[in-house]
């Protein structure tokens, strides 16, 4: 049994925006990502974090949904900035079981076990929303939803997956951040980061938070093993 995470997968099979228009790593990553994900057995875990499909709806996403649940072990789904197939988790949760794909969950509000170890999350806030003017209210739902997701673990040892980075070369997001470090998670992967950018992720032990970016093409499209 096996824990793995990759973030930004950015599926197509049933839209028409595959990564590949943007070259360099993406060419080629639907298959890239088959080799990759080929290490998967029935007894593991892979969480997503974030950026799974470009489907607008989930019945655009079906093709991908059925592509990732085809894959050995459980799949555990989060929200990313480009997730806009992204409903209620009942409404996710039924259109899930509607088309039997009974190897993907939902991480929102809740958090989900790997042995006695809990796996939290949510997709987290970014200096690129600030720059566009959100409303703080979205800022405070994603504190609440992770406060949520943390809480729901009780004392148990705590992984946390974001979309966003929590902190970046030049920002940092604290509240967030000081979420982490009350809860003592003992460990933070995200995504959204690519290609330049990836020199720019803050990684390593920071706060008794050890901090790990997982996008698709900073891992050459190979999930990352967090626990054996």
């Amino acid at each position: 049994m096996a824990l793995y995470t990759i973030g930004d997968t950015h599926l197509s099979l049933g839209s028409r925006k595959p990564m590949d228009v943007f070259g360099g790593a993406w060419t080629g990553y639907i298959e890239k990502l088959s080799r990759g994900l080929s290490v998967l057995r029935s007894e593991d875990t892979l969480v997503i974090a974030g950026d799974i499909s470009w489907g607008m709806s989930l019945e655009e996403s079906t093709t991908d949904f059925a592509w990732l649940n085809a894959l050995p072990g459980r799949k555990i789904l989060m929200k990313g900035n480009h997730d806009y197939w992204w409903n209620t988790v009942a409404k996710m949760t039924r259109f899930f079981a509607d088309h039997g794909f009974d190897s993907l969950q939902i991480l929102h509000n809740n958090c989900h076990l790997y042995g006695d170890i809990a796996l939290c999350g949510t997709r987290g806030w970014f200096y690129e929303e600030e720059k566009e003017g959100q409303s703080q209210k979205v800022f405070h739902r994603e504190l609440m939803r992770l406060e949520t997701s943390l809480k729901s673990a009780g004392e148990r040892e705590k992984l946390c997956f974001l979309h966003y980075p929590p902190c970046y070369t030049g920002y940092r997001c604290d509240p967030i951040l000081d979420l982490l470090e009350k809860y003592q998670v003992k460990a933070c992967y995200y995504g959204h980061l690519h290609g330049a950018s990836h020199r720019l992720a803050l990684q390593g032990i920071r706060g008794g938070v050890d901090y790990h970016l997982v996008s698709a093409d900073y891992l050459n499209f190979c999930p990352e093993k967090i626990l054996e």
